[in-house]
């Protein structure tokens, strides 16, 4: 009996890691977005709610769930990913409002926090190429020549470089393609800029 009493307790401290969660980054920058962005499409196709504990990431699946700690005040929160970003250099996490309020963040705009795996999305943890770009999808139309009035203004607007359509079943969509990470931001503010408020941002590497 002791023997077996062993064996499994041996069996269990070699799987106990495999279950537990695990800290991502011990140290990152974390900002927070809102009321701009509040009612427009998130990276996978939700609507962003500035009052849901959510976050945009870069590279973490979506629906991975992540406990972010404030490390200036010990304070934390369980977010889950259903965005892409951000885009600004330097920043690991984008968290919606209602998360920077429990962090205690919103007066200082970005803190440093620890960020800890509690599940992953479907598709595992996935690591950022060197070479990954984005896609920014402007609009989707069933009728080909309402596709083909929104290229006109962007157009218009000075947004000639990387500008394509893209066929997705029945819809084609208008896209600002194969953007850089560090040029992604660059490219929201011209839009914001120049009225462009709907869009939202996928990786390149999972368009199809």
């Amino acid at each position: 009996m002791k023997r077996l009493f062993l064996i499994f307790t041996i069996l269990f401290s070699l799987s106990a890691p495999l279950f537990a969660d695990y800290v991502y980054k011990s140290s990152a920058v974390a900002s927070y977005y809102a009321d701009k962005f509040h009612g427009r499409k998130t990276s996978n196709g939700e609507i962003f709610n500035m009052y849901a504990l959510t976050a945009a990431h870069k590279t973490l699946p979506f629906n991975t769930k992540i406990k972010v700690t404030n490390l200036s005040n010990g304070k934390s929160v369980i977010v889950r990913v259903n965005d892409r970003g951000p885009f600004v250099k330097g920043r690991e996490i984008d968290l919606s409002k209602a998360a920077a309020v429990q962090l205690d963040m919103i007066k200082s705009g970005t803190t440093k926090v620890k960020l800890t795996v509690l599940t992953e999305g479907k598709s595992g943890t996935v690591k950022e190429s060197k070479n990954t770009t984005w896609d920014i999808q402007l609009g989707a139309f069933s009728k080909r020549e309402n596709a083909e009035a929104l290229v006109k203004k962007l157009q218009k607007a000075g947004f000639t470089k990387y500008l394509a359509y893209q066929k997705s079943g029945k819809l084609t969509k208008v896209v600002i393609k194969d953007i850089a990470s560090k040029d992604v931001q660059e490219y929201l503010n011209l839009l914001e800029k120049r009225g462009f408020h709907d869009y939202f941002v996928k990786e390149r590497a999972k368009v199809k």
